[in-house]
């Protein structure tokens, strides 16, 4: 793994237990699923990504889930629209995401029966393509 991606899942893991707060985007104010996927990123490779998951799955390159790899962007139709919600790969099968109001950020299977329903696609950001 290189050092770069290591840092990303690091950054990724230091927001686990963070309050979930709609708009945020620090470990101050608490975390929307695209603010949490900003920060890491921001944090990691110093890339500025958008606050808005629909946006964020038009950034760089398409990965099936058999290719997926540690810290690649996962979408989800959670809001009855596509791509309304997003979470960071950590290998192993588990994902991390800011979920809703009231809750923490945490950790969830991506092949859960409730997440691979609504799984939109997959994303692969690397800072040398932005």
């Amino acid at each position: 793994m290189s050092e770069r991606r290591a840092e990303a899942l690091l950054q990724t893991l230091l927001t686990l237990g963070l309050d979930y707060r709609w708009g945020g985007n620090s470990p101050e104010t608490g975390f929307d699923c695209s603010g949490l996927v900003a920060h890491v990123f921001r944090e990691a490779y110093g890339i500025e990504l958008p606050h808005n998951a629909r946006a964020q799955s038009e950034m760089g390159v398409r990965v099936s889930l058999s290719e997926l790899r540690a810290g690649d962007l996962v979408f989800y139709n959670t809001l009855n629209r596509p791509f309304s919600h997003v979470g960071i790969y950590l290998g192993d099968g588990r994902f991390v995401y800011a979920p809703k109001a009231g809750s923490q950020v945490r950790m969830a299977p991506i092949l859960g029966p409730y997440w691979m329903r609504r799984f939109d696609g997959a994303r692969r950001i690397r800072p040398t393509q932005l």
